[in-house]
């Protein structure tokens, strides 16, 4: 009897022990599958066997909201990277989420309520177990029929395409595997832009916004896409059917789709086991879809980069050269083809129309499969009236176009010939001949004119910025107005100057973008390194606020100010030449989850007092008392060693010595930062710039954007508000720099914050009190009232309806709200 009880009591051990085993396998993720009889509950995770990938639950870095998502990320890398999703568009809201398989054999996500929130849906599935594969895949194979797989996730992709996985469309089942991209950065709904293989003849890859193809790769010719450089590896399978599939097998790299349409190809370090982003497969201007519309052809190397392809001419003469080039071209001289009206035997159809051909060439859209040899392929495209071009690739054959040609790049060293449709010869002499004469009569004009210009004192070209520089109004009673302008104190650049430094604005340039347009990083032929701002021509700052800021900041010497080197203004092109910056802008490092631990505490505070002391600069110690108007993250610069400069002054204003506010019927600025008199009323004053000041100190704090909601729909003002009235106003502190040793300093600066942002002007401190309670130790703040809740994206243009129009920024983007008088 006793020998029996102890036989029991150790098998009831040995079941306990076993049991332990398995939860604290589950719990430390060593397990790479679980069965109908086990779960993941929000702590336990499965760890891939070769100890690269995890599936569990998850919180998206950088999110306040707490929300627990179910994927599948890389274990290892110091960031966190997730790619894959499962209850993307249903999270739970706290940790009582379970994984589990269903008694109907699917995998499942439930809440700790026992509500459904995502299935694989499988009908009729006899599945007992999910494993989480090498290769980053999530399986639920079949348990009674050999393991056929019943669901997997690599069929159902989301932002990342790895390694083995697979995208394409099936003309049998109508399917088409795209990535999906994020709604942002740290909200895995379902976002805008969707990326994949178009089931054309030629398959290509695209990527929509929307559904609205904003770039295409080119077709596949069997070894690479056409119009895709420096990007190989790829293995494509097409029956020209209608299925086709894209595949890659380094498992070095994946390609990663962005919150904002971007495809990056992301690097695994073997050292760091940590990822970095190579280049985006979209890189220059031109690679917009339709960037030139139709019979016109791109090339980032030229300036403008839309060019009508040789006997086209813009259709809309007007926008093309001011800078709207999606109208296109059309044909100076119709083809020959069209004039017979199809009535002419199939020898003699298209009898004198030739080809124009051009090298490099990114093909345009909707290329037509033709057999045709490449002997053939001309005569092919000739004996049809509704040819408009052809190709010949030794790997793909024939390839013809109909219709109008979409989306052509030049100059591509992955591009192919293309042979473009062109008039008659005869046809085109006789139209030649016009235009010769034409252009003669032109000639003569412009020499008589050209003389009649000479006689005048300036050139045009050079009168046009003084003479708008002279029309400002002079602000002080000074004999000289800070506003006159004296060319040989301000350099002028020559346009082609600053587009060769720029490698004619490529997008590997660019730095940034603002609400009034690109900036891009260049280099004179010196050698210095500059950064030119090129006014969009959407813009609605045009040439008075360009001068404006140029003048404005031409005046002003500070260390924490922004250096302009010059302008150009010629044409329709509007640019500022600046001193560069290799730090960029503070809101990349602030709201970067990958470049937060770069601005330590102590940097930070040195930031908010640099930015502090520009301000003051500008409010009390220059010549000229100046209100900026649009403080925000991305106006302050950093250079080598971290220091803040305030730039963009294009929407600054200069009071006179006596003059404290004004009232403006153009309300400008950035929703968020913009104070409450300000967006409400037009009134603006040194106050206005302090409120934006102390946005920027609880984002510098916090690292996240006033723009964004916190806990109970609230934006940051309002959460910092109540952390700093519950006494834990140093808990507001980015965890990647917070410090224990600095709690009491960040407490101090929350309350500044909360000082500057206070509803009414006059209760906000001046720039001088602000430094003065950054800088001294122990010092007796003032209790903080309520701060102006408004930075949210439904903001109300109430009170504003006196006034003619407003301009704002909202996420440094431009627009224009009209409201009647």
């Amino acid at each position: 009897m006793v020998v029996l009880v102890s036989t029991r009591c150790r098998f009831v051990l040995l079941l306990l022990a076993a049991f332990s085993c398995f939860s604290l396998k589950l719990c430390f993720g060593s397990e790479d599958s679980i069965t109908f009889s086990t779960s993941i509950k929000d702590s336990e995770t499965l760890l891939s066997r070769n100890g690269v990938f995890r599936f569990g639950f998850f919180t998206p870095v950088n999110s306040t909201a707490r929300l627990r998502y179910v994927g599948i990320w890389y274990d290892k890398t110091p960031v966190q990277t997730v790619v894959w999703v499962a209850n993307k568009e249903a999270p739970v809201n706290d940790t009582s989420g379970v994984v589990s398989i269903s008694e109907d054999g699917n995998l499942v996500v439930n809440d700790g309520l026992n509500r459904l929130l995502w299935s694989t849906n499988v009908t009729s599935p006899n599945a007992t177990l999910v494993q989480l594969m090498d290769n980053g895949n999530l399986r639920l194979p079949d348990s009674r029929n050999n393991g056929e797989v019943l669901w997997e996730s690599f069929e159902h992709p989301y932002d990342t395409f790895l390694p083995r996985m697979s995208l394409g469309t099936n003309n049998r089942t109508g399917e088409n595997l795209k990535l999906t991209s994020w709604r942002s950065s740290d909200d895995p709904s379902t976002g805008n832009y969707t990326a994949g293989l178009a089931p054309f003849a030629y398959p290509e890859l695209l990527i929509w916004k929307n559904n609205v193809p904003i770039w295409r790769s080119g077709p596949w010719n069997g070894q690479h896409f056409i119009g895709l450089p420096d990007v190989d590896g790829f293995s494509l399978n097409n029956d020209y059917q209608g299925t086709a599939s894209l595949s890659y097998a380094n498992d070095s790299f994946m390609y990663h789709l962005d919150p904002d349409g971007v495809m990056y190809q992301r690097y695994l370090s073997a050292s760091t086991r940590g990822l970095r982003i190579g280049g985006s497969i979209t890189s220059t201007a031109c690679d917009a879809y339709g960037e030139c519309g139709p019979f016109a052809s791109c090339s980032s190397r030229e300036v403008p980069p839309c060019n009508c392809v040789k006997g086209f001419e813009p259709k809309n003469q007007k926008e093309w050269y001011n800078g709207n080039w999606t109208d296109g071209c059309v044909r100076i001289v119709p083809l020959r083809c069209k004039k017979e009206n199809n009535v002419s035997s199939s020898s003699s159809r298209g009898k004198g129309d030739g080809f124009l051909k051009l090298q490099k060439m990114k093909v345009p859209v909707s290329a037509e499969r033709s057999l045709a040899d490449e002997k053939d392929c001309p005569e092919q495209c000739l004996e049809n009236c509704s040819c408009t071009a052809y190709a010949y690739d030794g790997r793909i054959g024939c390839m013809v176009w109909s219709g109008s040609l979409v989306d052509m790049q030049s100059s591509l060293a992955s591009g192919i010939d293309l042979y473009i449709r062109i008039a008659h010869p005869e046809k085109r002499h006789s139209y030649l001949a016009i235009a010769i004469g034409a252009a003669f009569v032109a000639a003569v004009f412009l020499l008589l004119a050209c003389q009649k210009f000479k006689k005048r004192s300036a050139p045009e070209s050079r009168r046009r910025p003084e003479l708008m520089f002279n029309r400002m109004e002079p602000v002080t009673n000074e004999n000289e107005s800070p506003y006159t302008f004296k060319p040989n104190e301000f350099p002028l650049f020559e346009f082609q100057v600053l587009a060769k430094s720029t490698d004619y604005f490529s997008h590997r340039n660019k730095l940034g973008q603002g609400g009034f347009g690109p900036v891009y990083k260049g280099k004179l032929p010196e050698g210095q390194e500059i950064a030119v701002k090129r006014l969009s021509r959407a813009s609605r700052q045009g040439l008075e606020e360009l001068m404006n800021e140029v003048v404005v900041i031409s005046k002003l010497q500070h260390r924490n100010l922004v250096r302009v080197l010059g302008c150009c203004i010629e044409g329709e092109e509007r640019l500022l030449v600046y001193e560069y910056m290799p730090n960029k802008s503070l809101d990349a490092y602030i709201f970067d989850p990958t470049k937060q631990k770069i601005l330590d505490w102590k940097t930070r505070f040195n930031i908010m007092e640099g930015i502090s002391r520009g301000l003051l600069y500008l409010h009390r110690d220059s010549r000229l008392k100046i209100i900026h108007r649009d403080l925000k993250a991305s106006n302050i610069l950093l250079d080598d060693n971290l220091n803040p400069k305030i730039s963009d002054f294009g929407l600054a204003r200069v009071f006179e010595g006596n003059e404290d506010e004004a009232e403006t019927r153009r309300v400008v600025g950035t929703y968020g930062y913009m104070s409450p008199e300000y967006a409400m009323e037009g009134y603006f004053s040194e106050k206005s710039d302090v409120f934006s000041l102390g946005v920027i100190f609880l984002e510098i704090i916090s690292g996240r954007r006033n723009s964004h909601k916190e806990e109970n729909n609230l934006n940051l003002l309002a959460y910092a508000w109540n952390l700093w009235n519950d006494g834990e106003a140093a808990s507001l502190a980015n965890p990647a720099v917070f410090d224990e040793c600095f709690g009491k300093e960040i407490a101090k600066c929350v309350q500044i914050g909360l000082l500057c942002v206070q509803e009414l002007a006059n209760d906000r401190p001046n720039v001088s009190n602000v430094i003065w309670m950054l800088t001294t130790e122990n010092a007796h703040l003032p209790e903080a009232k309520q701060p102006a809740f408004i930075a949210r994206r439904e903001f109300s243009v109430v009170g504003l309806s006196d006034r003619s129009s407003q301009m704002v920024t909202i996420d440094d983007a431009s627009v224009t709200a009209i409201t009647g008088r």
